[in-house]
């Protein structure tokens, strides 16, 4: 199991330097100066050539890379060109938005998804299996940002019982911060859950026809209870890889979302670095959000490999 651990650390970090690497050469290679950007066109040659030089950005590239790694590793992640504030700090602020949302969608979708993928298992063939997988294609096919204006339309406006956008700090009114992310949350969640419960139904019909359902059928449990006692725990095996890709997908679609609803996130973070050619902010936020993804792949394969000894024995790959 050690071993197994180490070799998806190593692959963690190898992916993590490779994405590193793309990133800061892609937004390198991006037209525009972020020099010519800050100062205006009204800006001088002698002007435009002495804030290069502060900015660093007439070093070699390959110097500003690694120096960026470095900087990275002991927590420097650069100051920001145009809120002239530590990039750490910024993201630091932003990832009390994000995270929560991540997580309160990822909550929703499993609530929703998994008991519905097991409903339909059960009554495979039967009108409420093809309601649910009906529904379930349909999620899939919405995008989550016009799911999103619709909830806003319905709670927000018709209703009045949500706020239709914003967000306030976890530490003036703990309350208002969630009433704050349930529309984004449910936005986000209607795609996943459809996912997951197309492939709980899928894994739970499989296990149903293997010999250790028939041998707990012989034995006197219905099939509702061997299905229950012994067919949902072996299902969740492939569910788990979904949920950490899941997971993956919810932090990234974040971007989207955080603008729809106006939430000072690390998504619009982004968006607004991009827009403003603040490429030392976009990379420090953008690596983040790629940690986070990567550290939920390298969880989630180490959590399979736990409920799976066959993995861990065979040292799959």
């Amino acid at each position: 199991m050690i071993l197994f651990a180490l070799r998806r650390f190593i692959g963690f970090a190898a992916t993590l330097f490779v994405a590193a690497l793309v990133i800061f050469y892609l937004l390198d290679l991006l037209p525009g100066d972020p020099a010519q950007f800050i100062l205006g066109i009204s800006s001088t040659p002698e002007k435009l050539a002495q804030l290069r030089s502060q900015m660093g950005l007439d070093a070699p590239a390959h110097e500003r890379f690694f120096g960026w790694i470095w900087g990275m590793l002991q927590g420097d992640f650069g100051t920001s060109y145009t809120q002239r504030a530590p990039v750490a700090k910024l993201i630091w602020d932003r990832i009390g938005v994000t995270l929560p949302l991540a997580l309160f969608a990822m909550v929703i979708s499993m609530a929703v998804g998994l008991p519905l993928g097991i409903i339909a298992a059960r009554r495979r063939g039967k009108a409420v299996d093809t309601g649910i997988m009906i529904l379930a294609q349909t999620g899939v096919a919405i995008p989550n940002f016009w799911f999103g204006m619709l909830l806003t339309l319905l709670f927000a406006v018709v209703l009045r019982w949500l706020p239709p956008g914003g967000f306030t700090p976890w530490h003036e009114d703990p309350l208002l911060a969630f009433r704050g992310l349930i529309l984004p949350s449910l936005a986000l969640a209607l795609p996943q859950a459809s996912i997951l419960a197309r492939v709980m139904r899928t894994a739970l019909v499989d296990v149903s026809g293997q010999d250790f359902i028939r041998t707990a059928r012989a034995k006197g449990l219905t099939m509702g209870e061997a299905v229950w006692r012994h067919g949902v725990r072996n299902a969740l095996l492939p569910v788990l890889t979904i949920l950490g890709l899941q997971f993956a997908f919810l932090v990234a679609g974040t971007i989207i979302v955080e603008n729809v609803f106006y939430l000072p996130g690390l998504g619009r973070l982004i968006f607004t670095a991009i827009s403003e050619r603040d490429l030392v902010l976009v990379r420090g936020a953008t690596i983040i959000l790629i940690v986070a993804v990567t550290a939920t792949m390298l969880v989630t394969d180490i959590a399979y490999a736990l409920v799976d000894p066959r993995l861990r024995e065979r040292g799959a790959p």
